[in-house]
């Protein structure tokens, strides 16, 4: 009954913190200018598609989070998985993404705020938005306090920033589900207009769709939030995807049921793009509504700016283990397990920016961080499954229990080649190094051959997984590319189409061909990852524009050279000792350490 009651509380806290994560205040604003300029009445179809994109990509996610529970997220998968170079870009893009997202989040709480004080201006004055002329300059003091006042919060501890996170998620469901009564009332009442227009379900076609579903789809980005906290869960194998996939499917299932009533209160054509769920009712005589509503847009913000705030620190903790970033970001608070220096370093920064700049040039930027990362973690589910690292990198601090276990198991193979005279010659010999298909009764030089036809077939299923995996990738990024970009001519798009979808599927092909490591995790199934990588790219192609890569890739090379001047140079894997993986859980436990 004990362990009950604990699974349901961490059910309850996972719950808080992925939903409150992912309900923003997106659904309150994106339904308008998407029903108006992509979809029509299909926006239900919208929400449908990106969640199902968001479910495959969040079952990626559940497995790596049960199989490598540890602070970081895409950047620690990225990290095990790929390597360190490849991590280090992750992480940095990671870190952009969730600054510029706390930052234009905490700006657009004043304005929903002053509007429910009475008007624009409202606000006290030392919170209220000030210009200057002079620098053509926004500051937003609101926006910067909230920040802090949320930092303040999540350095409580995971349990505490959740309780706080549960309220204002809370009052947030409540507010949708009181725009999925009160209009599924007022949609009967008046019969649904908004379904009986000329141009049918689809006036923008499947086309039109689709780029609704990449809009939409940022209303789901917030699931992450929880396999960041991975390092503070008492049982990730089993709390982990079952909080990600309770949150994904909360989410979707409130965003239907307000797209079915929005869309059917008002044609999709007189939509306010602005306040589409306000002006919905206002348009049916309840214009009291808007104070409900309002309140919802806030507390989600509010929400969504804890989950924005929440993973950076873990990730910064996690680059600074490995030595990328300087020790400052290593200290965890022993009481409630909270990296307090990463999450003050964090607060502060998004708390300036939140405060001086205005963001929403930048707000694109965050889409190729969750581009980045959504892909880097679905390439990590692949390797992990069919070609997972031979060797382990260990702190050079283990090198007695690395000397200690080698000596060991060096004396237990030579019982096992015939040197313990207490052993009968007819008895049945221990496996070698766990190989159990060698024979006791083989000669040495038998032993050594059969060794090596096992060691040359998996190596090459290995090789050929590896350049299998590399083909998909290449196939999914051309074909996503080309379906996206409608300025290339026909001929040229169906040929990269084509292409594309070539690759892709040979790889696809071979893959299912080709046995996983016998060592993988048995969570999960094999097929799902490389689909996901697919929708994943198609939806973000979608939006991302060419400025916004050029900001990225600034803020990429920024972060090469941050990698090669300093975090090159204190990399942990330079005094690390790499022993093979089949050791490492006996090393760990002989030298009494924790992983």
């Amino acid at each position: 009954m004990t362990d009950l009651c604990c699974l349901f509380l961490l059910m309850d806290i996972f719950d808080a913190l992925g939903v409150g994560s992912t309900i923003g205040a997106g659904v309150y604003i994106l339904v308008g200018a998407v029903a108006r300029e992509h979809s029509g009445p299909a926006l239900t179809m919208c929400f449908l598609i990106a969640g199902i994109a968001a479910a495959l990509s969040a079952f990626c996610y559940a497995e790596l989070a049960s199989r490598c529970p540890s602070a970081g997220s895409a950047y620690h998968y990225s990290y095990i998985c790929v390597g360190e170079g490849v991590a280090w870009l992750v992480g940095w893009a990671l870190i952009l993404e969730y600054t510029i997202g706390g930052s234009a989040v905490a700006r657009g709480i004043s304005p929903n705020l002053a509007l429910l004080f009475g008007g624009e201006n409202s606000l006290p004055t030392f919170l209220a938005r000030q210009h200057f002329p002079g620098l053509d300059v926004m500051v937003d003091p609101c926006a910067a306090v909230l920040v802090l006042i949320v930092t303040g919060f999540l350095c409580l501890g995971i349990k505490e920033s959740a309780l706080a996170q549960g309220i204002v998620t809370a009052v947030n469901v409540f507010a949708m589900l009181f725009v999925i009564i009160a209009g599924g009332y007022l949609g009967f009442k008046t019969g649904w207009t908004g379904y009986e227009v000329p141009t049918g379900y689809f006036p923008f076609g499947v086309d039109g769709m689709l780029a609704g579903s990449a809009t939409v789809f940022f209303s789901y980005i917030g699931f992450d939030t929880v396999a960041s906290t991975a390092e503070e869960v008492k049982n990730p194998k089993r709390d982990l995807p079952l909080g990600i996939a309770l949150s994904l499917s909360i989410c979707c299932c409130l965003y239907m049921l307000v797209s079915i009533v929005i869309v059917g209160l008002v044609p999709y054509y007189a939509m306010d793009p602005d306040t589409p769920i306000s002006s919905a009712f206002a348009s049916n005589g309840m214009q009291w509504a808007a104070y409900i509503i309002t309140v919802g847009a806030v507390t989600a913000l509010i929400s969504t700016l804890m989950g924005s705030i929440l993973p950076q620190p873990r990730i910064l903790m996690a680059m600074a283990r490995d030595g990328l970033l300087p020790s400052f970001f290593l200290d965890v608070n022993k009481h409630t397990q909270v990296p307090v220096n990463s999450t003050l370093a964090t607060g502060i920064v998004a708390s300036i920016l939140a405060f001086f700049m205005d963001v929403s040039q930048l707000a694109g930027m965050v889409s190729v961080g969750t581009l980045l990362a959504f892909t880097m973690v679905a390439v990590s589910v692949l390797i992990l499954r069919y070609v997972p690292p031979d060797e382990v990198p260990l702190p050079l601090s283990l090198q007695e229990s690395i000397d200690s276990y080698m000596l060991r198991h060096n004396s237990e193979a030579q019982m096992i080649n015939g040197e313990n005279p207490a052993k009968s010659p007819g008895d049945p010999c221990l496996p070698l190094l766990g190989e159990k298909n060698v024979a006791a009764d083989c000669t040495v030089v038998e032993k050594l051959e059969a060794l090596s036809s096992c060691t040359l077939d998996e190596e090459n299923r290995r090789k050929i997984a590896g350049w299998t995996i590399m083909l998909i990738c290449v196939g999914a990024f051309i074909l996503t590319f080309s379906a996206s970009n409608l300025w290339f001519s026909s001929l040229i798009r169906f040929t990269l189409c084509g292409a594309g979808g070539l690759l892709l599927l040979s790889g696809l092909v071979i893959l299912t061909c080709i046995d996983q490591d016998d060592e993988r995790h048995n969570f999960g199934h094999a097929g799902d990852t490389a689909d996901q990588e697919f929708i994943i790219i198609l939806l973000l192609f979608e939006i991302v524009r060419v400025a916004t890569w050029v900001r990225v890739s600034v803020w990429l090379m920024i972060g090469v050279l941050i990698y090669t001047f300093y975090g090159r140079r204190h990399s942990s894997l330079l005094n690390a000792i790499y022993v093979p993986k089949a050791h490492v859980d006996e090393i760990y436990r002989s030298s009494g350490a924790m992983l």
